[in-house]
């Protein structure tokens, strides 16, 4: 009897051992998330350049040339970017500059700048061997203008299913705002993913600056109780400028803020500025920060297709005059609330032409909330407690815009 109890016993141990090995094993697969990039060069010259990528495991990847100017994108599956600082800033042979990120849930990217026409030769992922990591190859070509128009053309197919999941999804109608009990705000921090933005000197990102202070003013303006408050994203993630419009379209949103931090070769400047939409530029450094803004779609490697404005409507005409009247009280009301938390740019209101405040039934205003090109920007940009304090400036603006708005509406 004392055998029979034995084994038993020494069965249900095995059984044990066994179980715990299995679920040891199990999380150990569900902890080990994405591959990471531990690395990344580019070597060769003129004519033929090679783009290596370090990466913990193998991955499947896709890679097309674009335009308009001269870029090769390569599309991946979620990577957990762990790259020395700095890197891509500067490139060597056919390739300039290359950058990396997020640019949809569950998806990378890695767009190269490239000098001029180029051709992939391969593109393709070498497993670990020994010592060495899994490697992500691809070889550029130089080709003439004439061939890489037509490849373009050839790839067209490839590109569309590339940017699908980016491209805005089927609508239900706009809530409608008569209906609402508290008016809407959409915060729009801006870059993310694949467009890092400015970068300082020591390193410090936009768009994990932007990201910071939007959920500070999201949490501020909440608990005012009065108004309620969506984020255009909530991570790293990259947005298209389209989608952050139509985003505040889709929620009929009553008030849109498109948040970034400048940059300028001039390290002296500094302080916040808040800019609105105009068909002309108030002057000229307005019309080149637009410019770098509006060319955050090219930066994170999307096709653009020119969309001609057909609107003729005069309601909409209309609409679109009253709501820049409104962003027009907004912005100086809220130069005012900034000015007495913290150091504002001289001519601190300013309007060019940004593609994110296009929206021609939302008031939308754009804040530059400083300079991560200046040191002591950079400090007060990187503090919490600055952060709430300006937070608490615009949440200042906001409740005074909408008490002024509806009683200009009759409400």
């Amino acid at each position: 009897m004392t055998t029979v109890v034995n084994r038993f016993a020494a069965f249900l141990r095995i059984a044990l051992l066994a179980t715990m090995t299995l679920v040891c094993l199990a999380a150990g697969a569900l902890a080990e998330g994405p591959p990471v990039a531990t690395d990344g060069r580019v070597v060769g010259d003129d004519s033929r350049t090679r783009f290596v990528l370090d990466l913990s495991g193998e991955v499947d990847l896709s890679a097309f040339t674009l335009g308009e100017p001269y870029r090769v994108v390569i599309d991946l599956p979620d990577i957990d970017f762990r790259l020395p600082s700095g890197i891509g800033s500067t490139g060597r042979g056919l390739v300039s500059d290359w950058r990396y990120g997020q640019f949809a849930a569950g998806r990378s990217r890695i767009v190269l700048d490239v000098t001029g026409p180029v051709k992939i030769d391969k593109a393709f992922v070498l497993p670990a061997v020994e010592n060495q990591p899994a490697r992500l190859v691809l070889d550029l070509l130089k080709t003439t203008t004439a061939a890489f128009e037509e490849d373009l053309r050839k790839s067209q197919l490839a590109r569309d299913t590339a940017n699908e999941p980016v491209q805005k999804a089927d609508q239900l109608p706009p809530p409608d705002r008569s209906k609402r009990e508290k008016p809407l705000i959409v915060i729009d921090a801006g870059h993310g993913g694949v467009d890092s933005g400015t970068i300082s000197a020591s390193g410090v990102l936009e768009k994990d600056i932007v990201l910071a202070f939007a959920k500070k003013l999201q949490e501020r303006l909440e608990q005012t109780g009065k108004v309620a408050v969506l984020l255009t994203r909530t991570d790293d993630t990259f947005l298209p400028l389209g989608a952050r419009v139509q985003f505040g379209r889709d929620h009929a949103a009553d008030l849109f803020l498109s948040i970034h931090a400048d940059s300028e070769h001039e390290g002296s400047v500094r302080g916040a500025t808040v800019y609105t939409l105009s068909d002309k530029a108030s002057d000229r450094e307005a019309a080149e920060l637009a410019a770098k803004e509006n060319a955050s779609d090219l930066i994170a490697g999307l096709d653009l297709q020119k969309e001609a404005d057909g609107v003729t409507d005069i309601l909409v005409d209309l609409t679109r005059r009253e709501t820049r009247n409104f962003s027009a009280s907004f912005a100086n009301g809220l130069v005012g609330d900034l000015a007495s938390t913290t150091r504002m740019i001289k001519n601190p209101r300013r309007s060019a032409g940004f593609q994110v405040l296009r929206a021609h039934d939302v008031p939308s205003v754009l804040v530059e909330i400083g300079y991560l090109s200046n040191d002591q920007d950079e400090k007060l940009l990187t503090s919490d407690e600055w952060r709430s304090r300006v937070a608490d400036a615009v949440t200042q603006a906001v409740l005074r815009f909408f008490g002024q708005k509806y009683a200009y509406l009759g409400k």
